[in-house]
């Protein structure tokens, strides 16, 4: 029995070890959220950590500030390969700050997504990590407005105006613009995102920006009557910066276009390079696919 009961001990910190080694092996995430204009948003923090979290590839913590209050908010960035910002609320500490631009410049992985690129409006060295930005006082003195025209020519338009605008929230194709980065390598040249809102003149920096798709802004629904930037890249000092202004909604974040932006766009930003294929069950150019949110199922 004795000795039984040691072979079992054995396997067991075997496995236990295995499981050790298996995370350390993963890139680690951090999603920084607690305050948004969006009110869905703890929410969508889960479902983005759910997504991240069933690919295999990474481990997920959350740092949440006050409701009300960002005072002790100081989460250890560089603890991370890539940190995911679901927040637009009130500035940081000034050592929290500092911190993040220091994890970006010397090779952090940043994430922004959505109502992410609607905060801090007046930190200029968050508007060059993100390369565009809507809301938050931004103007023509925030940087260009950056749009594709009927041409398909990048126009950076440095014209007055404020900065971000949407019309009603609606399905949308995606038109990818550069199908040789690891992001959108092997995606369609265009597929059908669902609801959300198409968010049009965006305006910032876009400096070492690289727009990877976009999508239509229609009239019709309210929009600019442009193509919009949709997924971008930014290089800031040794970071890379993946940047979406998609996912409004949890039924936005359903969408497989969205999470395999996500995922592939996550990873890139973390490493450089994308390891995960475009699943089989990935939006065509006229029809949606979405994957019903159960949490702790996904």
């Amino acid at each position: 029995m004795r000795t039984l009961s040691l072979a079992w001990s054995c396997l067991l910190l075997l496995a236990l070890s295995a499981s050790a080694f298996a995370d350390d092996a993963k890139l680690k995430a951090l999603i920084v959220d607690g305050q948004n204009n969006h009110g869905v948003w703890p929410k969508t923090t889960q479902m983005m950590k759910s997504y991240l979290e069933s690919s295999g590839k990474f481990t997920v913590d959350v740092a949440t500030t006050g409701k009300k209050s960002t005072e002790g908010f100081a989460p250890n960035f560089k603890d991370y390969d890539v940190v995911i910002s679901n927040y637009n609320g009130q500035r940081w500490p000034a050592a929290t700050d500092e911190a993040f631009v220091e994890y970006v410049k010397n090779g952090g992985g940043f994430v922004v997504v959505h109502a992410a690129n609607n905060a801090f409006g007046d930190w200029d060295e968050y508007n060059r990590i993100i390369g565009l930005g809507g809301w938050g006082g931004r103007n023509a003195k925030s940087g260009p407005y950056v749009y594709f025209n009927k041409d398909e020519d990048l126009v950076r338009d440095t014209s007055q105006g404020n900065g971000g605008h949407h019309g009603k929230q609606h399905p949308f194709q995606v038109v990818v613009r550069d199908s040789d980065h690891p992001i959108t390598a092997g995606m369609p040249k265009s597929w059908m995102h669902a609801q959300d809102e198409l968010y049009d003149q965006l305006r910032g920096p876009a400096e070492n920006m690289t727009v990877l798709a976009t999508a239509y802004a229609d009239p019709a629904t309210g929009g600019s009557g442009r193509h919009e930037p949709m997924i971008m890249t930014i290089d800031y000092g040794k970071g890379r910066i993946f940047h979406t202004p998609m996912g409004h909604g949890d039924y936005s974040m359903e969408c497989v276009g969205f999470i395999t932006t996500l995922l592939r766009g996550t990873e890139w930003a973390a490493t450089g390079k994308v390891t995960q294929a475009i699943p089989n069950d990935f939006p065509e150019p006229n029809a949606e696919s979405k994957r019903p949110y159960e949490a702790g199922k996904n």
